[in-house]
């Protein structure tokens, strides 16, 4: 592991990797809490912010080209904005199981899935874990 290489890298890559990582760890903490109290909700709040923050700094990195400067992982970023607005607002109507639904689909398919990407070879978190 370079983790020299890993804070050189070009803004907003660190930080948006670091609130990935942090998102990855209130995620496993937040689906083990008992639903529904003061303690879940804040973590989900919290939880929110950092998802939010990961998706709006990733429209700014362009490591993985498809169309032009853009890539799947931006298609994600996308989901992750509508998806967390979805899975708040149904929790604020009473929308449980919409609610876990969406934030369980998040948590797959926003971090999991987004975080694969980052391991392929070329991209720089490859680099910084395996070279």
């Amino acid at each position: 592991m370079n983790l020299d290489l890993f804070f050189s890298a070009t803004t907003p890559i660190p930080s948006h990797a670091i609130m990935a990582l942090l998102a990855l760890v209130v995620g496993i903490a937040q689906l083990s809490l008992p639903k529904g109290t003061v303690q879940h909700r804040a973590t989900g709040y919290l939880w929110v912010v950092l998802m939010a923050f990961v998706a709006v700094t990733g429209f700014f990195v362009h490591e993985l080209r498809m169309i032009g400067p853009f890539s799947i992982v931006h298609a994600i970023s996308i989901y992750v904005l509508y998806g967390l607005y979805n899975g708040v607002m149904a929790a604020r109507r009473g929308e449980v199981e919409r609610h876990q639904s969406a934030m369980k689909q998040l948590y797959c398919w926003g971090l999991l899935l987004a975080g694969a990407f980052t391991l392929f070879p070329g991209r720089h978190m490859y680099k910084v874990l395996f070279q």
